[in-house]
């Protein structure tokens, strides 16, 4: 049975992707930080393992992977999708906000993959999967703090896959669009009405929008795909 981590469970987007990898027999390791019933619920749901993760910690990270280690041996897929978002004015932007916003979205991804690479590489075999943004491809207004953290999770896939493609690791990104999930729940229903005409498949994503992109990268059928960005957007992007 191979083995799951997902960062973020308790979002959205993460237990849509929980759900599916559950449902594919995957082993799943939930990992939260804030949503503790949200995910035990979710968990007693799917039979995911719930584990308390602060992908900001290092010390918390490490202890994670000890109980993985103890318990599995180590993750054969992960799925980086622990994220914060929050919109401001660039002049705004508070210095507190700019170093959590990166904290929790680049150097969260790099701890928790830093400590999940050891038994890839072991095994010559392992996935990576960052869930980066539509707004790290093409950048978003009053929104500078997260996108430019999203694209700095683009810059990682890529150099990453350079470096563990001869361990036979695949290292991707998926950048999700406007998906319908508690990060753009304070916008008017006007603003969700002209998000989703700006999009040509004229619809706002839902969270297995983004769990199916996530979901085929960690597949037999993408075991030639790596550095790619896909972007599960209905095409917002373009």
């Amino acid at each position: 049975m191979k083995t799951v981590l997902i960062t973020g469970a308790g979002g959205g987007i993460g237990s849509a992707v929980t759900e599916r990898f559950a449902a594919a027999g995957y082993e799943v390791y939930a990992g939260y930080c804030k949503s503790k019933e949200k995910t035990e619920e979710l968990c007693r749901k799917t039979g995911a393992v719930p584990l308390k993760i602060d992908v900001r910690d290092g010390d918390s990270v490490r202890e994670a992977f000890r109980v993985i280690g103890e318990t599995s041996g180590g993750v054969d897929v992960l799925v980086n999708n622990a994220g914060v978002a929050s919109q401001r004015v660039f002049q705004d932007i508070t210095d507190a906000e700019w170093d959590e916003t990166f904290a929790v979205n680049v150097r969260g991804a790099f701890l928790v993959t830093r400590a999940a690479v050891p038994y890839m590489i072991s095994r010559k075999c392992g996935r990576i999967i960052n869930v980066s943004s539509v707004w790290g491809m093409v950048g978003g207004s009053c929104e500078v703090h997260y996108s430019a953290s999203k694209a700095a999770l683009i810059g990682m896939t890529k150099a990453l896959a350079k470096e563990l493609g001869p361990s036979g690791i695949t290292v991707n990104c998926v950048c999700p669009g406007v998906i319908d999930t508690k990060m753009i729940a304070a916008l008017t229903e006007e603003d969700r009405a002209a998000l989703a005409a700006e999009t040509p498949l004229c619809r706002l994503g839902t969270p297995d929008d983004a769990a199916g992109a996530i979901q085929f990268l960690a597949s037999d059928d993408a075991k030639f795909i790596t550095g790619g960005v896909i972007a599960a957007d209905g095409g917002f992007a373009l």
